[in-house]
């Protein structure tokens, strides 16, 4: 809709890989293998086509075209040798969401308690999006929105009807 709040666009073709270990101890191994800086607490890196996500002080999330899923594991498998780590793919068990246009903070705060327009451009948000857990970061002219498969056709439903022009929060 042209006056629509935001454009929801169903994001396929990733491929996600979840890291879990002792961050302190494996962080340069990790980074190295990526390519990418470790992430502060609540923050993401991003060279472009491969992000890496801060999820817990122990865990960290690769998301990263799905054609470098295999190599990108090995890649994580070699660094991590000798490390008592996690590396696991995660991508079929995620959904994943764009929300692009001007209003697309407001389309989000209707779902969540929080203040979207004033996330940094590298902050990483964990929140519950209508009682479903995601993740959700600034992504050029909106944002990302990763959640559970199970629950990918509630929150692309939700995350439509938020966007739905004249629902628009009061003015800021």
């Amino acid at each position: 809709m042209a006056d629509a709040l935001a454009t929801i666009t169903r994001v396929e073709g990733l491929g996600m890989i979840a890291l879990r270990a002792d961050l302190a101890r494996a962080g340069d191994a990790i980074a190295e293998a990526t390519g990418l800086a470790l992430p502060a607490a609540t923050s993401i890196t991003t060279d472009g086509s491969r992000s890496l996500g801060w999820m817990s002080p122990d865990e960290l999330l690769l998301i990263l075209p799905g054609a470098e899923l295999a190599e990108a594991q090995q890649a994580l498998n070699q660094a991590l040798t000798g490390e008592h780590a996690l590396i696991a793919d995660v991508s079929d068990a995620r959904a994943v969401f764009d929300l692009v246009g001007a209003h697309a903070a407001d389309a989000l705060a209707k779902l969540a308690p929080v203040d979207f327009a004033a996330l940094p451009a590298d902050g990483l948000r964990r929140t519950r999006a209508a009682q479903t857990a995601a993740a959700i970061w600034r992504i050029d002219g909106g944002y990302r929105v990763i959640g559970f498969r199970s629950t990918g056709d509630y929150l692309a439903t939700v995350l439509n009807n938020a966007a739905l022009a004249g629902t628009t929060l009061a003015a800021r």
